[in-house]
């Protein structure tokens, strides 16, 4: 903090962070604030004297905590605005569910102001999501997200108006179980009652939701992030299966789980299959490995990794 700063503009610090850090301690405090310890218990005695209830607790586990009492006016956000307002971040900035990143802690900040039932929605996407951020990046409509997320934690049936991506119109009932970011596209990872399959449907191209009467009990330890890997890594147009020399301990390090599936053949080698719409991009993949890999199946696969392979060579030899 500047040294300058006015005994208000600590007293307010001094408020923050007993609140960000419940059981802080007086030292602690005092080093955070830049000032002596008698003065840090003097800024507490200032907020006391506002009529803040700070409690205090003695003991090696003791320090200051807001009290029960306490009465912050919240932010005035509805659902939708929260939710767009986390979507926004979650597109821009990778680190915005680490609380010891800046954009993390003031997301954070604004997540503890708001009023419980409003925060629920905007803190389980920050908490689930997973974004990497890209030009092909599609935000959906914070309405539409908004309600998924709320049939999501309700365990709800759900009617989704769906527009596919060649353009056909569908309606479509499904176990909404969970919104999951991949690559700055927002996806719902579900039950398709009306496919009888697990799908992944894109939000962004959801136009209309209704929650139905019945409920649903999801799958036990849903893993979203990884299921949606898992399930983008099917049902492409090149089937691809690839032997990779290395443990499979190393090669899960080295492997994108977009890339399919992975399990190991013996201690030194492990087997690949998948499939992609994308044969260079699989290539590029395969070729930035540290480890050999021999493909076994997927002949587009094949010449595509040829003529990158051929490429290092040539602009290694220059």
């Amino acid at each position: 903090m500047e040294p300058d700063a006015s005994p208000t503009s600590r007293a307010l610090l001094t408020l923050e962070l007993v609140q960000g850090s419940p059981g802080i301690t007086a030292d602690r405090l005092a080093d955070k604030l830049g000032v002596s310890e008698r003065a840090a218990r003097r800024y507490i005695g200032i907020l006391r004297e506002a009529g803040i209830p700070i409690d205090s607790m003695r003991g090696p586990y003791g320090g200051y905590r807001v009290g029960r009492g306490v009465r912050l006016p919240p932010l005035m956000f509805s659902s939708t605005e929260a939710l767009g307002l986390v979507m926004a971040v979650l597109d821009g900035h990778h680190e915005a569910g680490d609380p010891t990143d800046p954009v993390g802690s003031a997301l954070g900040k604004i997540m503890r102001a708001l009023p419980e039932p409003v925060a629920a929605q905007a803190e389980a996407v920050r908490r689930t999501a997973a974004s990497a951020p890209d030009r092909a990046a599609a935000r959906p409509e914070p309405g539409t997200t908004a309600m998924l997320v709320q049939a999501c934690s309700s365990h709800r049936l759900v009617r989704l108006g769906y527009r596919s991506e060649a353009g056909a119109e569908l309606q479509l009932d499904v176990e909404p179980w969970a919104v999951v970011v991949r690559h700055g596209r927002w996806y719902l990872l579900c039950w398709s009652t009306s496919a009888g399959a697990q799908r992944a449907y894109r939000i962004d191209r959801v136009h209309d939701v209704q929650l139905l009467d019945g409920f649903f009990t999801g799958p036990a330890e849903l893993d979203p992030v990884a299921m949606l890997e898992d399930h983008l890594a099917v049902g492409w147009e090149y089937e691809v299966e690839v032997v990779v020399d290395a443990p499979f301990s190393v090669a899960c390090r080295c492997l994108p789980r977009a890339m399919g599936r992975l399990e190991p053949i013996d201690d030194a080698s492990c087997r690949l299959t998948g499939s992609t719409s994308n044969p260079w991009w699989y290539a590029e993949l395969l070729t930035a490995t540290p480890a050999g890999y021999r493909i076994v199946r997927g002949p587009e696969l094949r010449q595509a990794a040829q003529v990158i392979g051929q490429r290092l060579l040539d602009a290694a030899a220059d």
